[in-house]
């Protein structure tokens, strides 16, 4: 029996490669570079099975030449790059890769808070430019840390992660949540908040919700004016919930006190403006970028391919609930 075809928009790690090899037959050998419109199109109408990419848009009319694919694996957490609707009504499976990345993404954002908080990026930058004369008193203050209030906007996997880590700062924490949360499920300790009372009391907004058309631009000017002069934004969600003109607008004026972003509104291409600022630590996407945890999302996939492909349930399909 033959094995089934299979499209990989983007290469993966090796490890991941070599699987895929011998579970299925290969339609290309996919590169670092993203993938076009057209090669996309090709790859989805020639396989029986796919893996994506958060980078790859799949609409409708794509998913309408896709008469041979069965399932469409996504390589992320998220899944908005792709018309849900238009697959399930093709009875074509999607899935996605939950849980594996929550630590690693946890994390970046630690990596992120810190780094902006103690100007690590800006320091290094200026050492490596020859600049510095030697250790001064007032030289480049930072902000601490340690007992400040930390305002988690998206209460899921990653945000308790972010929380649980908050606990060595002796962090205060405050959360937003649109799904409530039983008795016992998290921290006692953690005070949910509506949202505009944790814009205004946190020292630290990290967001960590999923892009719907309901949080497009969840942050933006009226939002951002809520937040103290001194406060810090941090967001390795999705890049559209913050709106990139406000936030730069704050910054100028010095409503806001900094930012750490590894994700962003028009990914790749960044707001000119935080390009300039000294305040902000601007990461290429890193937030799932461990080799343990790219692997694990790429195997992830394959098993859900595979478990399609002869017959059985996916065990992590997103559109069950409308097939």
């Amino acid at each position: 029996m033959s094995r089934p075809t299979l499209y990989i928009s983007r290469l993966l790690p090796d490890s991941v490669m070599t699987a895929a090899r011998q579970q299925f037959t290969l339609l290309n050998e996919p590169s670092e570079a993203v993938p076009s419109r057209e090669a996309i199109t090709a790859g989805l109408r020639e396989a029986d099975a796919a893996i994506c990419t958060l980078t790859d848009r799949v609409d409708a009319a794509m998913l309408a030449e896709a008469t041979r694919l069965t399932i469409l694996a996504n390589y992320a957490v998220g899944y908005n790059n792709i018309d849900l609707a238009a697959a399930t009504a093709r009875g074509i499976v999607v899935t996605n890769t939950p849980d594996v990345l929550t630590d690693s993404t946890a994390d970046l954002t630690w990596a992120l808070l810190l780094a902006v908080a103690r100007r690590v990026a800006e320091g290094d930058a200026y050492v490596r430019s020859g600049a510095w004369s030697g250790w001064a008193p007032t030289h480049m203050l930072g902000t601490d840390v340690w007992g400040k209030m930390l305002g988690i906007v998206g209460m899921g996997r990653i945000g308790q992660a972010v929380a649980q880590r908050a606990a060595g700062f002796n962090m205060r924490i405050c959360y937003s949540s649109r799904t409530p949360h039983a008795r016992g499920q998290i921290s006692s300790q953690w005070e949910q908040r509506a949202m505009p009372d944790l814009l205004r009391d946190a020292d630290f907004v990290s967001l960590h919700v999923p892009l719907t058309p309901s949080t497009h631009h969840l942050i933006g000017s009226r939002q951002l004016a809520l937040m103290k002069p001194t406060a810090f934004l941090v967001n390795t969600s999705r890049g559209p919930v913050v709106e990139e003109a406000a936030l730069v607008e704050a910054l100028l004026q010095r409503r806001l006190a900094g930012a750490g972003l590894d994700v962003f509104e028009q990914e790749p291409d960044v707001h000119p403006g935080l390009r300039d600022l000294r305040q902000v630590v601007l990461l290429p996407h890193l937030g799932s970028a461990t080799l343990a945890t790219r692997v694990r999302m790429g195997m992830i996939c394959l098993e859900n391919i595979t478990a399609v492909c002869a017959g059985r349930p996916a065990p992590n399909q997103v559109n069950r609930a409308q097939t």
